[in-house]
């Protein structure tokens, strides 16, 4: 067995897997499949009063992983589920995955460690370059440009003018807003 990628309708991984696999069991090949993955990562977002909630973030949306044995049957009967576009590959051939790919994917799907401690990704909706007034401390209702987005502490660096001078200014992602 190997590892594969499979394209997918956008935004329905998770059903088009459930399906995928009722049709696995239906045909009896189970034998010739392991595991299906939709890749994802959890991620801290903040609700507009400010509650901080971990949600799942698809890493590859529209595309599902497959350790599956590749033959003409188990071919046609991924091709042939409901909302799945093809395998990637080369040539109309599916190509399985590097195995130092795989490694880094599925460890990323399945966490470390059983008690949660792994450090989440906060979701921030600014890159480097947006423009930005902060809405609330001590810089409040001044504008300035994001310089860096640091995710995993939830902060962003943003520049601005203050007396004539570019200052750096680390801020939570929550206190400013996009113009």
């Amino acid at each position: 067995m190997d590892w594969y990628i499979i394209k997918v309708a956008f935004n329905r991984e998770d059903s088009i897997r459930d399906s995928l696999w009722k049709r696995i069991k239906l045909a009896g090949m189970e034998e010739f499949f392991g595991e299906i993955l939709v890749p994802t990562e959890d991620v801290v977002t903040f609700t507009r009063n400010g509650t901080r909630r971990v949600v799942k973030r698809k890493l590859y949306p529209g595309y599902l992983m497959a350790y599956m044995t590749i033959n003409d049957d188990t071919w046609f009967l991924v091709r042939e589920t409901p909302g799945v576009g093809d395998f990637t590959g080369s040539g109309g051939k599916p190509t399985p995955m590097d195995p130092h790919d795989v490694e880094k994917i599925v460890k990323t799907v399945e966490p470390d460690d059983e008690d949660g401690d792994k450090p989440l990704k906060t979701a921030i909706p600014y890159r480097p370059g947006d423009r930005v007034r902060v809405k609330e401390g001590n810089f409040q209702n001044l504008e300035g440009e994001v310089e860096k987005v640091d995710e995993a502490n939830g902060h962003i660096t943003v520049i601005i003018s203050i007396f004539g001078r570019s200052t750096p200014v680390e801020l939570s992602h929550w206190q400013v807003e996009s113009l």
